[in-house]
């Protein structure tokens, strides 16, 4: 009788990418984030190829890049000058930015190729402390911009065969992120900040909740404990959703990886394995 190999299927990571360039250029603040996303690598193999789902890059349907050589994006304000010297010169993938348009327009998803766009920080930041050899080829998948929780999950239901495809699938946003609180002395979100964290924790990764229960709780997340107060937008929220839609049928309780302090704030990263 013989007997059936089961394939070992790709891990899908929830992590946080950090405020801006700050996690590379030393920022103390992020040290805890820094040494997780180095030493995270240990326990996600070597993939053939990651695709990123960035909180830095909405669209009205789902956009893929497709540029073999993309430029770097630096989307953001206000740093020192070494901020917009950082380089991250990994190669695209033309031909998996194709796979990732069929499926999703197989599944009734709108979709659409960019061979113009670069990579942008929620990409490139936590990438080069991963992966700094930057010998990998990438993709980055947008969110929609319409925020939709349940068409996010459908959208990573929608292309969850690519875990058979040694690919890395990287959520890149922040289980919190009000830029209020982070850059205020002021406003006390400690509270607020531990409760939608345990929150979180607990939809994710407890065996007890039911399938049905868990991808409830993710679609109606702002019932949540504090839930527009930790996100006032959820674009830094959804990579999680579209994650566990990739991870439901096969891995849907994650485990958690990092709970450690960003600029003082609780944050958690969740990986799927």
């Amino acid at each position: 009788m013989m007997r059936r190999v089961l394939q070992a299927l790709a891990p899908v990571l929830f992590l946080p990418h950090g405020g801006g360039p700050l996690p590379v250029l030393g920022d103390r603040g992020h040290e805890e984030m820094v040494s997780f996303l180095k030493e995270i690598v240990t326990k996600l193999g070597e993939p053939s190829a990651i695709l990123v789902i960035s909180a830095h890059w909405e669209e009205e349907q789902a956009t893929i890049t497709s540029n073999s050589q993309p430029g770097i994006i630096y989307d953001y304000y206000g740093f020192p000058a070494a901020a917009y010297e950082i380089q991250y010169a990994a190669p695209g993938h033309p031909g998996l930015a194709n796979e990732i348009y069929t499926l999703l327009t197989a599944n009734g998803i709108p979709a659409r190729l960019d061979e113009q766009r670069g990579f942008d920080h929620g990409m490139f930041i936590p990438l080069k402390l991963m992966f700094p050899q930057a010998q990998i080829p990438c993709v980055q998948l947008s969110l929609l911009n319409n925020l939709n929780p349940r068409m996010h999950i459908a959208l990573g239901k929608a292309i969850a065969a690519l875990r058979s495809r040694n690919i890395l699938i990287v959520g890149s946003g922040m289980s919190f992120h009000n830029l209020k609180a982070f850059f205020s002395n002021t406003i006390d979100s400690s509270k607020a900040n531990e409760a939608f964290d345990s929150w979180l924790i607990e939809t994710c990764t407890y065996p007890e909740i039911q399938p049905e229960v868990r991808e409830q709780r993710l679609i109606e997340w702002e019932k949540a404990p504090f839930a527009r107060f930790c996100h006032p937008r959820e674009e830094h929220l959804l990579p999680l959703h579209v994650c566990y839609g990739i991870a439901s049928a096969d891995t849907p309780i994650a485990r958690t990886v990092f709970n450690g302090k960003i600029m003082g704030k609780k944050v958690t990263s969740l990986l799927w394995q």
